[in-house]
């Protein structure tokens, strides 16, 4: 019998919230279109302004060294923070002479060899700056240089991303707006050289909202935000096996969750930011989450 999650507000924001990631003390995640990152201490249950100006900063992740990446939405751009001194000048990651602007990256996934790949949907009204909505791929070369390359060239709009177990698979959430496109979790095979093979699709939304963002359990399994309250069976957290079987899935409090990520001293807390602009956690999950590369701070 499934046991029934217990979910907990912790926070209530006017807009869309995303990118929530532990830091070791608390946990930090943006309000997309306040330009804000916020930290909440579990201690006092207190919030407080972490970084401003993020420029619409979206998905975070920390790689091996505990350097933290954000994906900056309306920065077209991806950056290195200084998690001692946030508000300092980052450090630009996505630039090179074959890429310009970038559209809007939203999500990454950081592998163990600091390679890291991102999602470039347009999610505004605006123009594309790319013809492209991809998933791109930035290495650190000699000298300490970033080279970023277009790694695929059959997504509509690419959103979440995520890296298996063994890191030799991606997933990629093709989440486009336009209901004559299905959504789907996709699963890509990474070659030796960090280029993506052809897909396969692990399950398919059809003209529903699908999946948004994703975070992987001890078990390999995925965690994903999916669904809206507008159309089809409602918002959701699915739980898919590496395979894309459904294991289970448990409706959410609030409509269209956006992003979820494990935390606490454990690894054990599930925390789940929604575009209502609310943020929970889940204490009660029955997982472990697959830690990464958390920092130490």
């Amino acid at each position: 019998m499934k046991k029934e999650w217990q979910w907990e507000l912790i926070n209530e924001h006017e807009s869309l919230t995303e990118g929530p990631l532990w830091i070791g003390k608390g946990l930090i995640y943006n309000e997309c279109y306040k330009n804000t990152t916020y930290f909440w201490d579990p201690k006092t249950l207190n919030t407080s302004i972490w970084r401003e100006n993020t420029g619409g900063a979206n998905g975070m992740a920390f790689d091996r060294s505990g350097e933290i990446y954000v994906c900056e939405g309306e920065n077209h751009r991806l950056v290195n923070i200084d998690i001692k001194n946030p508000n300092s000048m980052p450090k630009l990651i996505t630039t090179n002479q074959t890429i310009d602007k970038l559209n809007m990256p939203n999500d990454l996934a950081i592998n163990s060899n600091g390679q890291i790949y991102f999602s470039d949907p347009n999610y505004s009204d605006k123009p594309n700056s790319r013809e492209n909505e991809s998933i791109y791929l930035i290495e650190n070369t000699f000298g300490g240089f970033y080279q970023v390359s277009q790694v695929t060239f059959d997504t509509k709009k690419p959103n979440g991303v995520l890296l298996s177990v063994d890191q030799k698979s991606l997933f990629v959430a093709e989440s486009p707006l336009d209901i004559n496109f299905s959504r789907q979790l996709r699963s890509y095979p990474i070659k030796s050289n960090g280029t993506l093979d052809d897909y396969k699709i692990l399950h398919d939304f059809g003209p529903h909202r699908g999946i948004d963002g994703m975070t992987l359990t001890s078990e390999g399994n995925i965690l994903a935000t999916a669904g809206s309250n507008n159309s089809g069976p409602g918002s959701m957290i699915y739980e898919f096996n590496e395979s894309g079987r459904i294991i289970t899935t448990h409706l959410c409090p609030s409509n269209e969750p956006t992003n979820c990520s494990f935390g606490g001293v454990n690894n054990d807390i599930l925390f789940i930011t929604f575009a209502t602009g609310k943020v929970y956690q889940v204490k009660n999950s029955n997982h472990i989450g697959q830690i990464s590369y958390p920092s130490t701070n």
